[in-house]
């Protein structure tokens, strides 16, 4: 998918016309501009805004710059233009310091990897740095933020959906992709079967779930009463159980076999036999029948009957290690790699970030950072590594950092884990610490989960590294940093389980990780911190857990619920929240 970058002069020509004799400079535009892909145009303004291409208040662009190729899905897309939307609202617009470039810029180097032509990001500085341009700053701002902030032309505003449809099919939204997938498997759609051999697939396609026929006809008034019910427990109902019509008016050879006498009639299937029959347009009865049906097909969880108000909560805030170091001193211990144009940007961005937030820090160039730590892992020894790795911690915050670098095609973070993994035991405490953080600091953006959990690639080394570093008992830092990252990936895998019902990580992976927690709890009597990730993590990957799964039998086998009573005991003085959370997790272990 090609992408554009839309240049537009605010100033109408004004600028080229009257900067030298007003500032002293030439200047040849006050620039606005606008990444265009898939025929749609995003920019910043009012908040990130949408149009088709050139269809906004600033006419026709001046320039159009090619920038690239993007091969990213648009849901990745999407869903990073999120976390930026909570970057650029409309009430941080800055003229100078944080505008339409700057978002350009940003949006940019997620999709292709560069940034926009500098000359155009530079502008606003270069104007600043005159003595006229410091003076004319509030009236250049006020001026400007009418023009940049106005709404979008009704006929230039896309449809809802039209970020998705204007894409090319192979970029097709999440939204859609589900959806198809969900008609091709016969998922939350009224099947109507005409033939015998039809229904007999269908009902077989739920001898381990449940199935309802609606036998109807066309001259039964009644019966189009319960439709809209019908199609809506259909929905509601997904892939819990197959709802049929079947019109008796034309599937003779049905109405054969069944004899129906009346319509509306129902019958109700349970594990491949017939479970009820009612007769009747009764939209009550008919719910609550359905309903009963589905919930013997599919009982409930006995944990989900349990009261757990900590696990059964979504824990959608992961443990994140925010604490800046001294910068310079950091850099200093990289060695003489630091002198390197990619640390000193991303030096830059750090100390922007921490004195003005995100709002005054543009993203350096990603692509040459990664290609420095690639190189770094290669050539500087292990105690040289962790003051890059630190630094690169830090930035990893900035959502717009880590959701890049979750779509790394270059696998920086792969590499990260590896080779501190292939240290294994010679890996120095401060590397294996800031790693650890450095992983804890990933989960920032939503992107990366998916990728972290389920990518055998990146899950393998992420899970040795938690395990490693969940044993290790010479280093308490270590173990509660551990601890906090099993968290995150507990947590994020227990959003998934419960929201779709399946996990992102692995069983293989829950069981690996599983019995590392429940050896360290064993060990744990000096951190109440590294007792409470503990106690989060082995909870919220049991929670919900398969009754006869591998992780359960896991747990049976090695009586994890006394350990966990046998952690809770050794600690006199636990605060009431942490005895609570011991409680429900012991609960969860029965």
């Amino acid at each position: 998918m090609e992408v554009s970058l839309y240049v537009y002069d605010l100033s109408k020509g004004l600028a080229r016309q009257m900067s030298g004799s007003l500032l002293g400079i030439q200047i040849d535009a006050v620039y606005h501009t606008a990444l265009v892909f898939g025929g749609i145009e995003y920019f910043f303004g009012a908040g990130v805004q949408t149009s088709y291409p050139g269809a906004t208040h600033h006419g026709k662009p001046m320039e159009i710059i090619p920038m690239g190729t993007t091969h990213l899905p648009i849901e990745v897309i999407l869903e990073y233009l999120e976390s930026l939307k909570t970057i650029y609202t409309m009430e941080s617009y800055d003229l100078f310091l944080h505008n339409c470039n700057n978002f350009s810029n940003d949006f940019a180097m997620f999709l292709v990897g560069k940034n926009i032509p500098e000359h155009i990001t530079s502008l606003p500085q270069t104007v600043l740095n005159t003595p006229f341009g410091q003076m004319l700053k509030p009236q250049l701002e006020n001026a400007i933020r009418g023009v940049t902030q106005a709404p979008v032309p009704s006929s230039g505003v896309p449809r809802p959906g039209a970020q998705q449809q204007a894409m090319s099919n192979r970029y097709a939204s999440h939204s859609q992709t589900i959806e198809i997938k969900e008609k091709e498997h016969g998922r939350g759609v009224v099947h109507k079967p005409t033939r015998l051999k039809q229904l007999d697939e269908l009902l077989a396609s739920a001898k381990d779930s449940c199935a309802v026929i609606f036998f109807t006809s066309a001259t039964c008034p009644p019966c189009k009463i319960v439709y809209p019910a019908y199609d809506e427990l259909a929905a509601e109902a997904g892939n819990k159980a197959v709802l049929i019509k079947v019109d008796l008016t034309e599937a003779y050879e049905i109405g054969a076999k069944y004899q129906v006498r009346a319509t509306p009639t129902f019958m109700s299937f349970l594990k491949g036999e017939k479970e009820n029959e009612w007769v009747g347009a009764n939209e009550s009865q008919l719910r609550g029948n359905v309903g009963l049906l589905i919930q013997m097909a599919h009982p409930a969880h006995p944990h989900a009957l349990l009261r757990l108000p900590t696990l059964q909560r979504p824990h959608r805030t992961p443990v994140i290690y925010t604490k800046v170091p001294p910068i310079d001193k950091l850099v200093a211990k990289i060695g003489p790699s630091a002198s390197d144009p990619a640390v000193n940007a991303l030096k830059e961005f750090v100390t922007a970030r921490q004195r003005s937030g995100a709002l005054d820090a543009p993203l350096p160039s990603l692509p040459d950072l990664s290609a420095f730590i690639l190189k770094s892992l290669q050539t500087l020894p292990p105690e040289n590594l962790f003051p890059l790795i630190d630094l690169f911690r830090v930035a990893l915050v900035d959502t717009r950092l880590s959701g890049y670098f979750a779509e790394d095609s270059s696998s920086t973070i792969l590499s990260i884990l590896t080779k501190v993994v292939e240290l294994d035991s010679s890996c120095p405490y401060t590397l294996r610490i800031v790693t650890l953080h450095m992983a804890c600091n990933l989960f920032t953006s939503q992107l990366f989960p998916p990728k972290l959990l389920a990518d055998d690639a990146l899950s393998t080394p992420l899970i040795q590294l938690v395990t490693s570093s969940l044993l290790d008992t010479d280093h308490s830092p270590v173990r509660v940093a551990a601890a906090s990252l099993a968290f995150n990936i507990a947590a994020a895998n227990h959003l998934r389980r419960t929201a779709e019902q399946e996990d992102l990580l692995p069983e293989s992976g829950q069981v690996e990780l599983m019995a590392s927690l429940l050896e360290a709890m064993r060990k744990e009597r000096g951190s109440k911190d590294g007792l409470r990730g503990l106690l989060l993590a082995v909870g919220l990957l049991k929670y919900t857990a398969p009754k006869h799964g591998e992780l359960s039998d896991l747990c049976e086998a090695v009586v994890a619920r006394d350990i966990v009573a046998e952690a809770k005991g050794s600690f006199a003085d636990l605060r009431p929240e942490l005895k609570e959370l011991a409680r429900e997790v012991e609960l969860v272990m029965k």
